[in-house]
């Protein structure tokens, strides 16, 4: 995507202004100065389904089952006809729906391409389960070119059982998740693994809202752990991959670690928010980690950035750290090679806290 810069000096008052992405001369640029910048209005639209943001635009983009005839779901059995079914393009799910606590209820979806999995408003998917075997929401796993858009997924609490996450994307490419809102996993979130790779993560949020079981045979009593990219040190299979892009994304209440915790991938977090209390790490790079951290704000957090054993580059650039300290000094991460449409850090926060998470009405998008 191209913009048409303005070739005129603007004094603006504080508005919600967004500009291309671009890095910035200088990693110690503070950002309350008066600074000289060139505007680009945004050519995004809510609707526009082609301007995919990030790591998921390239590849061929992310269309999901793009405007294919929707097959509206309200049941669990619904539900699981239509994912499994390939000539189903366009799912849409309304109110809640509880899957069963059973080893065979978490959905799968598997080996399909060009597909969309969109919420109504205040759809919710619910797992109450925290045993190994039946926890878990959705496993997608061997698919390419999927949406998920506008969903809440709920668990029943972290429990350190080597449980399921609520969402799995598994050997996945040209993945979307937008809008939508993970809490209480067992054993996390969202976790991205196994030669995943092009996905974009945008507006969503991330939550621990119950309080965590202790005494799991994992040995942590605390499992708040939102969000794991890559799942071992040994899976090199991995190297090359796992690119993604957290934009405008929400780590919020009861978040303890992984915001998110990266192996291998070229992960590009920018503009998102992360204000959990209880936090004891927030971004943690991990063996062979490549991350660009960009136009963050992490408020009241501990560690905003963890660098672990092993780790490649981080890129710090233009961040905000109120009520809280960062010794990470940038590097050479990687540069994208897409652009984004990006806001600037002062306006982080109430765009994030405001617009994150499944609040839309349903399958909306280009909502950059």
């Amino acid at each position: 995507m191209k913009f048409k810069k303005i070739a005129s000096l603007l004094l603006v008052s504080i508005f919600f202004t967004v500009s291309c992405s671009k890095e910035d001369s200088s990693a110690d640029q503070n950002e309350n100065a008066i600074a000289i910048l060139d505007f680009a209005p945004s050519t995004a639209k809510v609707g526009n389904c082609a301007e995919v943001p990030g790591w998921a635009s390239e590849n061929g983009n992310t269309t999901g089952g793009g405007s294919s005839s929707e097959t509206p779901v309200t049941t669990y059995a619904a539900l699981k006809t239509a994912i499994e079914n390939s000539n189903v393009k366009v799912i849409k799910i309304s109110g809640t729906i509880e899957i069963p606590e059973t080893s065979t209820g978490r959905l799968l979806l598997q080996g399909q391409s060009g597909k969309t999995i969109y919420g109504a408003s205040g759809a919710k998917l619910v797992s109450k389960d925290q045993t190994t075997a039946n926890s878990g929401i959705i496993n997608i796993k061997n698919c390419t070119n999927i949406i998920i858009r506008n969903l809440i997924f709920e668990g029943p609490g972290a429990y350190d059982t080597d449980g399921w996450d609520n969402a799995i994307i598994d050997n996945c490419q040209n993945v979307w998740v937008d809008h939508c809102e993970f809490r209480d996993g067992v054993d996390g979130n969202l976790d991205i693994k196994n030669k995943s790779d092009f996905v974009t993560v945008s507006y969503t949020k991330f939550s621990y809202l119950k309080t965590p079981k202790a005494g799991g045979p994992g040995g942590t009593d605390d499992h708040r752990f939102s969000n794991l990219i890559g799942s071992s040190d040994t899976a090199t299979g991995d190297r090359g991959k796992l690119r993604i892009t957290f934009a405008r994304c929400w780590w919020g209440p009861g978040c303890k670690e992984r915001m998110p915790r990266v192996r291998f991938g070229k992960v590009h977090i920018i503009n998102s928010y992360f204000n959990s209390s209880v936090s004891n790490k927030c971004i943690m790079a991990g063996f062979e980690a490549d991350i660009r951290v960009e136009k963050n704000v992490f408020e009241g957090v501990t560690k905003p950035i963890d660098l672990m054993t092993g780790f490649t580059a981080i890129t710090e650039l233009d961040n905000s750290f109120p009520n809280t300290t960062n010794t990470v000094s940038g590097s050479n991460a990687f540069t994208p090679p897409y652009t984004i449409v990006t806001l600037p850090t002062a306006s982080v926060k109430a765009d994030v806290t405001a617009n994150a998470g499944a609040t839309f009405t349903g399958n909306i998008c280009g909502s950059f």
